[in-house]
């Protein structure tokens, strides 16, 4: 916020510019890649590259660092399941692949618990491919997991996250899938910490996607991981190959170069370091608030999570969403969470430098 011309390009625009306490979220805008991303990025502005040849490259180099047999860079996680169920469906066959989003005579079904049924999931139809939900919203056996699978299944999917519930567990539900001869896809779109639960993740299964957002790769960012002769398909469904599935969901020379340069910093970075940065912003915040009646402060730490902590403020007697209306109505506009009636939830990881002083003096004017 140093800057005096912060937000003039959206301002510009009639656009308001938010300070981010609330992570990675794409209605906010998803990441800030780092001043090192983006040199690499302008410098692949410098020269033209064959893109084929470009996403190979890419993909071996990330495939390198993940310990996986190869990688292709998407737009966005959202992309890399799209690709995975068109892949799933056709192989390699050229006629199959051009005949998509008609699956007359293919196997076009994705078996996927129903107890992780999420958002995005819709991403494994794009292609013309459906969902055959199995279980219920409490959870599923293996059992009727193995039942699921017919004469039509293509694939298994599977949403990874810390904690499956009573879902059938990954190793589990691979074993039951390469039991039939048959992938499984993951989605792990932000399963990127700590260091080996990302590397093991990305192994976890046939074909694996990660969005880039998370570890500051642009936001447009992701990529598809895991069995070579997989990837090879998801090459031809990209979005050169002939009458490729993905022709519209391309990928700029300059965000493949910031995808590889992020994950390289991400894997090299001392998160430990990076967890006490964040906790002095919480205690600058924690400090400008200490002296107001009914307010508390208090660092959550997330296990596995690449934002790796949050700081609860709990205002007692008074009410969390109405303050963050007031955050989001003031200037500069302030994007915070809340959890239950009373405790906003601020997060660190999307802060940019000495936005934690300027939330709390606006905290402090709300609450006194």
């Amino acid at each position: 916020m140093a800057n005096i011309g912060w937000g003039n390009v959206y301002k510009k625009l009639g656009a308001r510019p938010v300070i981010n306490a609330t992570g990675n979220q794409t209605v906010r805008g998803g990441s800030t890649p780092s001043p090192t991303v983006r040199d690499a990025m302008r410098q692949a502005d410098d020269s033209y590259v064959e893109m084929q040849e470009l996403l190979e490259k890419s993909g071996q180099f990330i495939a390198e660092r993940l310990g996986v047999e190869d990688a292709y860079v998407t737009a966005g996680c959202y992309t890399a399941l799209v690709l995975a169920a068109a892949t799933v469906m056709t192989g390699n066959d050229p006629d199959k692949c051009a005949q998509l989003p008609d699956t007359t005579g293919l196997k076009d079904e994705i078996v996927f618990q129903k107890k992780q049924h999420y958002t995005y999931d819709r991403a494994f139809t794009i292609p013309g491919s459906k969902l055959i939900f199995v279980g219920d919203e409490k959870g599923c056996t293996a059992d009727a997991l193995n039942d699921a699978i017919g004469e039509n299944t293509a694939a298994v999917a599977y949403l990874i996250q810390p904690n499956q519930g009573n879902a059938v567990p990954l190793e589990e539900a691979a074993e039951i899938a390469h039991a039939h001869n048959l992938p499984l896809i993951a989605d792990a779109a932000s399963q990127i910490y700590p260091i080996d639960y990302f590397r093991r993740n990305a192994q976890s299964a046939d074909l694996v996607c990660f969005g880039g957002k998370y570890f500051n790769a642009p936001h447009s960012t992701g990529f598809i991981c895991g069995r070579k002769d997989l990837i090879e398909v998801v090459h031809r469904h990209g979005f050169i190959g002939p009458r490729p599935v993905g022709r519209g969901m391309k990928v700029d020379r300059q965000e493949i170069i910031g995808l590889v340069t992020a994950i390289d910093i991400w894997l090299s970075t001392d998160h430990n370091k990076r967890s006490k940065e964040q906790d002095a912003r919480y205690e600058t915040l924690a400090q400008a608030l200490e002296n107001i009646d009914g307010v508390s402060c208090e660092v959550h730490y997330q296990e596995k999570s690449h934002t790796l902590s949050n700081l609860h403020v709990t205002c007692d007697g008074r009410d969390a969403a109405q303050i963050a209306r007031d955050l989001d109505a003031g200037t500069p506009r302030i994007k915070v969470n809340t959890r239950g009636k009373d405790t906003l939830v601020i997060n660190a990881y999307t802060l940019n430098a000495g936005e934690e002083e300027i939330i709390a003096n606006a905290l402090r004017h709300l609450l006194r």
